[in-house]
């Protein structure tokens, strides 16, 4: 083994403490790296990796960087998701026998970042601690060290329960047990995996770790689940071993039960884009940006949770609705509490900032402005009428003993640094007047010295300065070195025009002079300590109040949004029935720049129908109005008004969106697979309080297969969960299951058609739509015209050739049948049931027949149910396999099955045509055409029957 130089043993001693961060070991004035370390970090931070000796036969890599700019590469390497260790001397260098002793200060991670540079101004910055005490229970808290905050729940379930709290608080690191934490990496349907810092914990740090005591009220821990505990303690344990410092701005626990708060699941948070948007991850273009007229950053990052997690209680909701309600018919108001709230800084963080210990005097003037607004915010809320706010501002205490300390204590513009002296108001300390006093007649005694000496000597250019190498001097050109007295001065420094001096009266005053300022730089940082040390014992008030101000702040944001856009209150109650008259979706009416908005009505109720079956073209507008449902539901359950008319909403429990296609090509899951994992965590946890939104059902599969299973979750969410559900689909067929399911009604987007010319007029009406439009869609695409014509040359031969398959399957079925309204035995026995599928001939017919279901869907009249031809071709018998057709060593599904002798029927005259194109179908050998011969004889067929 290598023998390595005392310095170089010391830094792998430190460095084995943190194998998982970066060690920034303190040298002088800047910090090394070492080793790997050094290599990593030249990479990341793009600066020059070098080497030195270290008493290995190799030169050891090393790379530094100066500690006054350390702040920046630290930001730089936390975002990139890594941890820093800072190494400080803590010995004096000229007291120390040997190496210097040093030791690890803190560690810096994405979960504990203080510096406000490094931090979203309106966004939380979670540390989540996950534990699990038994199988399907887990406790879970979710920390933000920069604000104090402290969320605890118990959960109880799958560990999915876990991911969907996690995605309410997006952490930057995650903390648990090494097989937790696996689990919830396999567990990730979101992929935020990828993007957190996960740090294992062993069970036995958790158990013999901090006491909890320590930090928190017996009040306070009484009210935490016995579950919880342990991840508290986990969490606890943690933040002392990386940060070795006071921790009391963490000291009140906001415990809470799931189901205090409406549940989404992360792709519904993704779908509804509620903070930031699909396409860019941006705020612009969300429902936090249109929301967020906050002007203090703590009350942005308030509006932010009540979105993320909007209320479950009528009680709740109804207070903040009431507190919204005022401020919306008060503009006066409203624009008075604005205008008090710019004047507030961030307290959260400010207060957090000062029980850690790294707040300097400038964050104090800032607590004391922000404090100075706070009896005129106390006298608004009282006078605006609002009981909500009346309540609010009873529990505001205005802190002015806090405010009157800072104010006497600290100047109105005080240095950065807490090191260089100029904090403190004179009057505030008499030794600290007098040493200042000192200071500021020594140097006066220095200006009538330089007097003296000038007129001494006759020498005008003499003068007297100052540098902190040699202190102070007279300095004269050589030029006139003959003028000075011999004797009197005392050579100090020669340069290359002049020459310096000292006297010995100098020497004496230049003691006084810097004693008396050093003294008093000591002197104010030591004051500074004990105001601030004052101050970190009121952090409960403090943090109190910036809650209060913060909510305050969201009322005016919500009201001012409301009011701005004419929203309405809605009517909140734990009733079945949601009703919206002309509901908009919030968002995309705020960012329409031409046109305005159709809004449309929404009746969900057990008497008119639960469920929504929504066909349309593409492009009409089916997404934008299952999105804004919910969205109007969420805004409301938030305490906002909403975009509508009028609107009764339920207190619903989850909601659930299957929305746009998307694969997960890292998790080897196609569109389709994405889609019914989603279909299924919906009918897994849907319950009859739940709205479930499903656009474009059985994508992504054949058509027969696709519509028997849209059929299938149809029914299951009908008859088996009895959820308000919207369903937009293409397969038009589907429209007959409002004949038989009860709680089921068919809409669709209405459009206005001229030609080829389609106006896609945005309003749902009820009734089954026709078609999809979906070459209308493509030309606005900008297909090329040849693609067009050609796809409606198609389309019509489709269409041709279903209308014959209709035909041909009638006289297979029976020909000549009496004409009756009633359907025959045999008719009775090839229709679908609700447990059928409604084109069952797709499941039997080769591929080329189910190329025809789609121009036949597009033809249908609304609100009928499935093509009599292809109900005719289905398979008669449920538990009879269609017969296998061996033809030229392939085995093919037969299109009709002949073996299966027809019911004994009335016979009537025979029609020689008819037999005659019967014997040629049978005779034709369709299973070697191939699809474009196929056609072409079946065009055939139609003519001789026309």
């Amino acid at each position: 083994m290598a023998k390595y130089t005392p310095m170089i043993e010391q830094y792998l001693a430190i460095k084995a403490e943190v194998q998982d961060a970066f060690l920034f070991f303190r040298l002088g004035d800047f910090y090394e790296m070492f080793f790997e370390d050094a290599v990593n970090a030249a990479r990341e931070l793009e600066i020059t990796l070098t080497g030195r000796e270290g008493g290995a036969e190799e030169r050891i890599p090393m790379c530094g960087i100066p500690y006054h700019s350390a702040d920046n590469y630290i930001a730089r390497l936390i975002e990139k998701g890594y941890k820093v260790a800072i190494c400080e001397q803590v010995e004096d260098p000229s007291q120390a026998k040997g190496v210097v002793r040093r030791e690890i200060v803190r560690i810096v991670t994405p979960g504990t970042v203080m510096d406000a540079r490094s931090l979203g101004e309106t966004s939380n910055n979670y540390m989540v601690s996950v534990t699990e005490e038994q199988e399907g229970c887990f406790g879970f808290a979710a920390c933000d060290i920069s604000t104090g905050e402290l969320f605890v729940t118990r959960l109880e379930g799958t560990i999915t329960l876990v991911t969907d709290e996690m995605n309410v608080y997006h952490p930057s690191e995650l903390l648990g047990s090494a097989e937790l934490l696996q689990k919830l990496r396999d567990n990730n349907p979101a992929g935020w995996a990828s993007s957190v810092v996960m740090t294992p914990r062993s069970a036995s740090t958790i158990h013999t770790a901090v006491s909890l005591e320590d930090y928190f009220a017996e009040a306070e821990l009484a009210a935490l689940p016995a579950e919880a505990k342990a991840c508290v303690r986990q969490l606890m344990t943690y933040l002392q071993e990386t940060q070795k410092r006071s921790l009391a701005h963490i000291k009140h626990i906001r415990v809470y039960e799931q189901n205090q708060y409406m549940i989404m699941d992360p792709f519904t948070r993704r779908n509804l884009e509620l903070v930031e948007t699909v396409r860019d991850r941006s705020k612009k273009g969300s429902l936090l940006w249109l929301l967020d007229k906050t002007v203090t950053a703590m009350g942005g990052r308030l509006l932010r949770r009540w979105i993320e997690k909007p209320l479950m209680s009528e009680t709740a909701i109804r207070e903040r609705l009431e507190a919204v309600e005022r401020l919306y018919h008060q503009l006066i108001v409203r624009d008075e509490l604005k205008q008090a709230l710019k004047e507030v800084y961030d307290l959260e963080r400010l207060v957090a900032r000062i029980a850690y210990g790294n707040a300097n005097a400038r964050d104090l003037v800032a607590l004391k402005a922000s404090l100075r607004q706070v009896p005129l915010l106390k006298q608004i809320g009282e006078a605006s009428g609002s009981g909500t706010l009346a309540k609010l501002t009873a529990r505001i205490d205005p802190c002015q003993d806090v405010m009157a300390w800072i104010d006497t204590a600290i100047q109105d513009e005080p240095p950065v640094s807490i090191r260089d002296g100029g904090m403190i108001k004179a009057g505030y300390h008499a030794y600290l007047d007098q040493l200042r006093e000192a200071s500021t007649n020594g140097k006066q005694w220095i200006a009538e010295l330089e007097k003296q000496e000038r007129e001494r000597t006759g020498v005008k250019s003499l003068k007297i300065g100052y540098n902190k190498v040699f202190g102070y001097y007279i300095e004269v050109t050589k030029a006139n070195l003959p003028s000075l007295e011999e004797g009197r001065y005392e050579r100090k420094q020669t340069l290359a025009n002049a020459e310096r001096f000292v006297t010995p009266e100098l020497k004496e005053k230049e003691g006084l002079i810097l004693e008396a300022q050093e003294k008093m730089v000591d002197l104010e940082y030591e004051l500074f300590m004990q105001l601030r040390e004052k101050l970190s014992a009121h952090i409960s008030r403090l943090q109190q109040l910036a809650e209060l101000i913060a909510t305050m702040d969201v009322y005016q944001s919500l009201a001012a949004v409301s009011a701005a856009n004419r929203y309405t209150k809605p009517a909140i109650g734990d009733d079945f029935e949601l009703r919206v008259d002309e509901g908009r979706h919030p968002v995309v009416e705020a960012v329409m720049q031409d046109g305005f908005f159709i809004a449309n009505h929404t009746r969900l109720s057990r008497e008119d129908g639960s469920m929504m079956l929504i066909t349309g073209p593409n492009m009409a507008g089916k997404s934008t109005y299952m999105r804004q449902v919910a969205i109007i539901c969420l805004m409301a359950q938030i305490g906002c008004f909403v975009p509508a008319q009028s609107a009764k909403v339920p207190i619903l429990d989850r909601i659930f969106t299957r929305i746009g296609a998307a694969d997960d090509l890292i998790g080897g899951q196609s569109t389709f697979m994405v889609e019914m994992m989603d279909i299924q965590v919906m009918t897994e946890k849907a319950t009859a309080r739940s709205l479930v939104i499903i656009d474009e059902l059985g994508r992504g599969t054949s058509t027969g297969e696709g519509m028997a299973i849209a059929q299938a979750v149809i029914e299951f969410l009908h008859d088996k969960i009895g959820c308000k559900t919207l369903v937009s689909t293409h397969f038009h067929e589907l429209a007959h299951l409002e004949e038989t399911l009860a709680g089921l009604r068919n809409y669709c987007m209405a459009v206005k058609e001229s030609g080829r010319q389609v106006t896609f007029l945005r309003k749902l009406i009820p009734g089954a739509a026709s078609t999809s439009y979906g070459i209308y869609c493509a030309q606005i695409a900008g297909l090329p015209g040849g693609i067009i014509d050609r796809s409606y040359e198609l389309l019509h031969a489709f269409e041709a050739r279903a209308e014959l398959l209709q035909g041909e399957s009638e006289a297979v079925a029976g020909i000549g049948a009496p004409p009756s309204d009633k359907p025959s035995a045999l008719q009775e026995a090839q229709m679908p049931n609700r447990t059928e599928l409604p084109l069952a001939a797709d499941a039997a017919m080769p591929d080329a027949g189910a190329a025809a279901a789609e121009p036949m869907a597009m033809t249908a009249e609304p609100e009928t149910a499935a093509p009599a031809p292809f109900a005719a071709a289905a398979v008669k018998d449920p538990q009879q396999q269609p017969e296998q057709v061996k033809e030229s060593g392939y085995v093919q599904l037969s299109l009709f099955q002949e073996t299966a002798a027809a019911p004994e029927r009335t016979k009537k005259k025979s029609d020689p045509k008819l037999e005659q194109l019967a014997e040629q179908l049978k005779s034709a050998d369709l299973m070697n055409m191939t699809p474009m011969m196929a056609m072409n004889f079946l065009f055939d067929l139609k003519k001789q029957l026309s």
